[in-house]
């Protein structure tokens, strides 16, 4: 169908009553419902949320690959006195793993464990820093997913369905709640470790919302955004005016035919242009002090999960409503030194746990711990049980698991030195407080203010949402 086909299209009676109805509703339910944007000119204008909110802006910390939880934060001293034996068939039952078959050997953590702060939080040795952050800590150790491979994991994890095409979390939120600084976007997105997560860019795309509200990558080496700064030869001044002409073309189509997708287009190129001077400055590390660098471990001009830390709370101060940092290398395997469960994994944990708990520390020093939240995830779990294609080398590594894990969450809203949930002794099973990823998305929204079955978007004939048809509020964890 041609352009000035669909323009007719739209002028005709049934496409009038078939799409106004539709808003005729959305319009009767605003004052109830966290729904569509209010301002078709600025979609990223802020928005109240549905109900007062503990939250006003979130970092996500995910450990793509998924961390070894029995080695960090899920203590089983009975699976370490099992120790190299048989896995019972009762837990093998009905139940398959990404590169393991036959009957695996039982591998109890070879770490070192203590209770940590006035909540007892079970922590080993590989997170030394993290212990002197427990008792702001919100344990959830009774995690449980649907997935045990990486991408659809991740998917799940951020998007609430398992296949590329749903929007993420963070556009989710900017949908909702939109920017507090229209100079930046809404939603960040930071990568480290030099590999992009398996989910890869559908995990902060925005589907099909409209795009202006997927997550935008930046980098702390060049261009903070790509092809962001101006084409060679051309000066600010002149760029000025060939937005403003594309911004006039823009309007006529739009003004024609009606399209979100045009509006959008508008704003981001205005976005874009503001950019130039608010995300350089923003980007810049070496504008905070040598201890505040060194507390975090970072060092400008790096690439690192410690430079990415420190963004984003700089990210966070200019009202940046959503940050989300991957950090690659996170999967024991076990099948080289690196992915050992010991060696290998004090090495990796050096790199994150000393630069989270600093940007714990530096969040409550600004006053901004008690309405930021934090959230601390892999996609899924590891076995209580070696690896098959390691099992008989020295290397010690675990392979995937989804029906156990462990997230945490720290700051606005959730509960302070506090453990959720439990798995039995050898850890294969949830026994109590079973948490989806769906729940947990459920929890992130409500601590934003918004309610995960009334954020919503119409698409292909019927309401969408983050959450699906599933999840509850996790009202176990909030303070």
């Amino acid at each position: 169908m041609n352009l000035n086909q669909q323009r007719l299209q739209n002028l005709t009676r049934r496409h009038f009553l078939g799409a106004g109805s539709l808003g005729l509703g959305a319009a009767a339910m605003s004052n109830w419902a966290s729904a569509a944007p209010a301002s078709i000119e600025n979609p990223l204008a802020p928005r109240k949320p549905l109900y007062p909110a503990k939250a006003k802006r979130v970092i996500y910390l995910h450990m793509s690959g998924s961390p070894p939880h029995l080695d960090l934060v899920d203590y089983k001293p009975e699976l370490v006195k099992r120790t190299g034996q048989n896995v019972p068939d009762s837990f093998l039952k009905g139940r398959r793993f990404a590169f393991t078959s036959g009957v695996p050997k039982l591998l109890g953590t070879p770490r070192k464990y203590q209770q940590y702060g006035k909540g007892g939080i079970w922590m080993s040795d590989a997170v030394p820093r993290l212990h002197e952050v427990a008792d702001d800590i919100a344990m959830i150790r009774s995690m449980k997913t649907d997935e045990f491979n990486h991408a659809p994991a991740e998917l799940l994890l951020f998007t609430g369905s398992n296949r590329q095409g749903r929007p993420g979390m963070g556009a989710w939120v900017t949908y909702g709640l939109g920017s507090e600084n229209e100079n930046l976007p809404g939603f960040v997105v930071l990568i480290s470790s030099g590999v992009q997560p398996s989910g890869g860019a559908n995990c902060w795309g925005s589907g099909f919302l409209p795009s202006v509200y997927q997550g935008v990558q930046c980098r702390n080496r060049g261009d903070a955004v790509l092809y962001i700064s101006d084409p060679a030869g051309m000066d600010r001044e002149v760029r000025r005016k060939t937005i403003d002409a594309l911004r006039d073309l823009n309007e006529i189509q739009a003004s024609d035919l009606g399209h979100t997708e045009t509006t959008t287009r508008i704003q981001q190129y205005e976005l874009a242009f503001r950019m130039q001077t608010a995300a350089p400055e923003v980007m810049d590390i070496s504008r905070e002090t040598k201890q505040t660098q060194e507390a975090y471990g970072a060092v400008a001009g790096a690439a690192s999960f410690a430079n990415n830390c420190l963004l984003a709370r700089r990210l966070l101060q200019q009202g940046v409503r959503f940050v989300q940092l991957f950090d690659w290398g996170w999967d024991f395997h076990g099948t080289g030194p690196g992915e050992d469960i010991r060696d290998g994994l004090t090495k990796k944990c050096a790199t994150m746990d000393r630069p989270i708990a600093a940007l714990i520390k530096d969040l409550k020093r600004l006053g901004m711990f008690e309405d930021t939240l934090i959230v601390w995830s892999g996609e899924f779990g590891r076995t209580p049980f070696r690896e098959g294609r390691t099992s008989g080398g020295q290397v010690l590594g675990r392979d995937h698991y989804p029906d156990c894990y462990c997230v945490w969450m720290a700051g606005a809203g959730v509960k302070q030195g506090y453990s959720l949930g439990d798995t039995d002794d050898l850890g294969f099973s949830v026994t109590e407080n079973k948490v989806h990823p769906h729940d947990l998305q459920a929890t992130i929204l409500h601590l934003l203010g918004m309610d995960h079955t009334r954020l919503t978007y119409r698409y292909q004939g019927r309401d969408y949402r983050l959450t699906d048809v599933h999840g509850r509020v996790v009202k176990e964890l909030l303070a």
